[in-house]
């Protein structure tokens, strides 16, 4: 098995399973160990923590076997890796409950993140204005906190320090490179996006505004 698994099941090497699971919780709010610890132990699910991926945080796959597992990018910022794992054990929640396919963030999701995140909804868990703005989130709940501007601005405060800036610090006309080594150039701003045109192919992409790069020129 991976080394970066977690297999949150009790038949299987017990003392390898606490070793990961430490692991596990070793990443988010300590306060809220106890809670997420008892979640993961009444639930049959992998969990394998990955390098960063740009285009998501994390993401829940029921494979033909009928194993779950999540994956979840790494992180030092505690409170980002605690909401990314609660929101894919939403999905997971789900797909235990619905027996046909439903929509990935329907009605059925956003009931099931609002039931499990609410118990963490907790300023002794997550500090201000996280706290506050995360449970204005769950009124309802995207696809990704990344379409909230507000949280994602207050959960960048926990990320560590970076060379990158966000997008919407960028200049029209100037370069800047993305993590895999795309060169793009800022055009113009449509509405609350920003549209670029990547230098290798010519091709349009839009950006939202929270979107982390590093500047090429100045």
């Amino acid at each position: 098995m991976d080394k970066n698994f977690l297999m949150v099941k009790r038949c299987l090497f017990p003392l390898q399973l606490l070793k990961k699971m430490q692991e596990l919780l070793s990443l988010i709010p300590k306060n809220s160990r106890s809670q997420v610890k008892k979640i993961l132990k009444d639930s049959n699910v992998l969990i394998k923590i990955t390098k960063k991926r740009i285009t998501k945080h994390g993401d829940f796959i029921k494979k033909i076997d009928t194993t779950s597992l999540i994956t979840i990018n790494i992180t030092s910022n505690p409170f980002r890796f605690l909401i990314t794992l609660l929101h894919e054990l939403a999905h997971f929640k789900v797909s235990q409950s619905h027996q046909y396919r439903v929509k990935p963030h329907g009605l059925e999701w956003k009931l099931a993140y609002r039931k499990i995140l609410l118990p963490f909804l907790n300023p002794n868990i997550f500090p201000e204005p996280i706290c506050g703005l995360l449970a204005h989130h769950m009124k309802n709940p995207k696809a990704s906190t990344d379409r909230d501007f507000d949280l994602v601005m207050a959960l960048r405060d926990y990320d560590p320090p970076s060379k990158n800036i966000l997008i919407m610090e960028i200049k029209n006309g100037k370069e800047f490179i993305l993590e895999n080594g795309r060169v793009f150039v800022k055009i113009k701003q449509r509405r609350k996006l920003f549209e670029c045109i990547e230098k290798a192919t010519g091709k349009v992409y839009i950006f939202s505004p929270n979107s982390e790069v590093k500047p090429l020129n100045s």
